[in-house]
């Protein structure tokens, strides 16, 4: 199951993002929404009470404005209420309870979400302020006093969202089950593929782009496996997402692929390989998602007995960056190869969560290094020691050395390329932890 979201909401300049950054535990890169500006990621994952849940910050609202750009935050900032289990209105204590403020805890009690009132910059310890008494007058019941900045009252805050919370759904699906994101641009054929698998119509399909504002989960069984397919929505340049909707569904893609075990990135056959797609991929990559590169359409392609190696030569140049990635030709519209696709999907699984013992690791290193002498540098020769996987999703190897620096990303893609050849690790990345002997 998804895990639960925590809005944090409320005017501009009253320290949302400050708070956002003292809950998460670290300074993300969040700037209020200023033309020319775009938030790359405003949410984050967090654990109170040893349960998860996903924290969302956004614009500051201003309920009557005009403004293009400040309407745009308060669509973003409706948006992320709606998505909520439990919302953060956050006020200031030195501006007192302001018209705007007033008109947002409308607006929040009008959505029928519990929302915990919080009125930040209560900097001094010790009894509160007299002045948060006045944020009863809010009708959103007690208010608590906290300062973002210095983190009092941070533990007593996320102790009332908890209050709120509801409580684990028993969820639709097995564990063990399987969760594929289906990514890739707009109107590639993502809710089509989904509605094939299920035979009904699960998501809306049109040739609109845009029309999936969500992710949406399918649960499909094959044989003794269980699938959980998460539909997103397609993923844009950003100088294309010019409204806010869409925004926030680049956002639910993202937190989509941070939630799945593999990633299939849909391809238009018919338009081919463009700069998004290679994006696309690349976020999953970098979370070390297992992946597969499948090609959608492929009955809408003219084409001879050349035709597919061709098109997978040049992908395979395109993605050059991610070459462990499986291709698969598919019909989204006639169900072609979708069976090879759930081969795929499970193999590649069982590949990002493979485990390698250390004595095999040390056996191929010595064959490795053998083969191949490390590099030296100014008569200094790197020596690896040995290696160990410490853990998977997707593989990571700690290679332990005399010298961190010569170990050169040639070799490092050498022993890759190694560990490949024996082991297989299809369809998934690889990580690679270099320490220098005697590194903690």
């Amino acid at each position: 199951m998804s895990m639960p979201v925590v809005a944090v909401v409320g005017r501009p300049n009253v320290g949302k993002s400050t708070l956002f950054n003292k809950l998460i535990g670290r300074r993300m890169s969040i700037v209020d929404d200023t033309p020319g500006v775009t938030r790359d990621r405003i949410y984050s994952e967090c654990e109170w009470c040893s349960r998860p849940f996903l924290l969302v910050d956004t614009g500051g609202i201003e309920p009557e404005s005009n403004d293009i750009i400040l309407s745009q935050m308060r669509r973003q900032a409706e948006l992320a209420i709606q998505s909520a289990q439990v919302i953060i209105l956050v006020t200031d204590l030195r501006d007192g309870v302001t018209a705007t403020d007033q008109d947002v805890a409308a607006m929040l009690i009008k959505s029928g979400k519990p929302v915990v009132l919080c009125v930040n910059k209560c900097d001094s310890v010790g009894a509160p302020p007299i002045g948060i008494y006045e944020f009863y007058n809010l009708g959103l019941g007690e208010p608590i006093a906290v300062s973002a900045a210095h983190g009092h009252g941070t533990g007593d805050l996320l102790d009332a969202v908890f209050e709120h919370m509801p409580e684990d759904a028993e969820a639709e699906y097995a564990e063990e089950s399987i969760k594929v994101a289906i990514v890739g641009k707009p109107n590639v054929g993502k809710s089509s593929l989904i509605n094939k698998i299920a035979g009904e119509e699960r998501v809306i399909v049109s040739d609109i782009a845009g029309t999936t504002r969500d992710a949406v989960d399918t649960v499909v069984t094959r044989g003794e496996d269980q699938f959980v397919l998460i539909d997103t929505a397609g993923i844009r340049r950003k100088s294309k997402v010019l409204d806010t909707i869409e925004r926030y569904s680049v956002l639910r893609a993202h937190m989509a692929v941070d939630r799945a075990d593999v990633c299939v990135i849909i391809i238009d056959a018919t338009v081919g390989f463009t700069e998004q797609d290679s994006k696309i991929a690349g976020y999953a990559h970098e979370q070390g998602k297992g992946c597969i590169i499948a090609i959608n359409k492929w009955d809408a392609v003219e084409k001879d007995t050349h035709t597919m190696n061709e098109f997978t030569k040049k992908l395979q140049t395109d993605f050059s960056f991610m070459s462990y990635a499986p291709f698969v030709f598919i019909s989204a519209k006639t169900g072609q190869r979708l069976d090879n696709l759930f081969t795929l999907i499970k193999k590649v699984k069982e590949q990002n969560s493979m485990r390698i013992s250390t004595g095999m690791l040390n056996d191929l290193l010595s064959y490795a290094t053998a083969r191949v002498q490390p590099p030296s540098d100014k008569g200094k020769r790197l020596k690896i020691y040995y290696m160990t996987q410490p853990s998977t999703n997707p593989p990571t190897f700690v290679a332990f050395v005399n010298k961190a620096e010569l170990f050169h990303f040639s070799y490092q893609r050498y022993l890759e390329n190694q560990i490949r050849e024996t082991f297989g690790l299809e369809g998934t990345p690889i990580r690679f932890v270099v320490r220098e002997r005697g590194d903690s």
